[in-house]
């Protein structure tokens, strides 16, 4: 299989399994603060409803499917560079993975809230805490490596 599908495929199941674990970890952090579990991925909505998406509590196209469409390309988008940086520097364990998935989602945190602008955040800091945030950042984190995990096994059988 040619270089680049293979990090594309792989990229594909990281960023799904990146993406559910994330937004599994939002909706149990926000019931856990008294929210409803689906104000921070309505909230992710945001670039489009405003600030009005994180209030919103119930299930519906205009913010849910908005919300998470847009979480899922986020994922994808550094699933996608992550499996590169795994493709051009295989770890040797699982540890290695597992931090280098953890530096990858450091640095999507850091782009997210360092250098996005506001109305393009995640918009989770609009419904959660920053202790909520940085553990739905490991909860990232784990996804990349356990999809990474995944798609080794699935895609890169030679």
């Amino acid at each position: 299989m040619d270089h680049w599908m293979r990090i594309g495929l792989s990229a594909l199941v990281t960023g799904t399994v990146a993406s559910l674990a994330s937004t599994a970890a939002l909706a149990l952090l926000a019931k856990g603060e008294g929210k409803g579990a689906l104000q921070p991925t309505n909230a992710t909505s945001h670039w489009l409803h405003g600030d009005e998406g994180a209030r919103h509590d119930e299930l519906d196209v205009a913010h849910t499917a908005i919300g998470y469409g847009t979480h899922k390309a986020s994922a994808l988008f550094w699933a996608l560079l992550f499996e590169a940086w795994l493709a051009a520097r295989p770890p040797r364990s699982s540890f290695e993975l597992l931090r280098n998935a953890c530096a990858m989602s450091a640095i999507a945190a850091a782009v997210d809230y360092g250098a996005t602008p506001k109305r393009f955040t995640p918009g989770w800091e609009l419904v959660l805490s920053k202790r909520s945030l940085l553990a739905t950042y490991g909860a990232l984190a784990l996804g990349l490596a356990g999809g990474a995990m995944l798609a080794r096994g699935w895609i890169n059988k030679d």
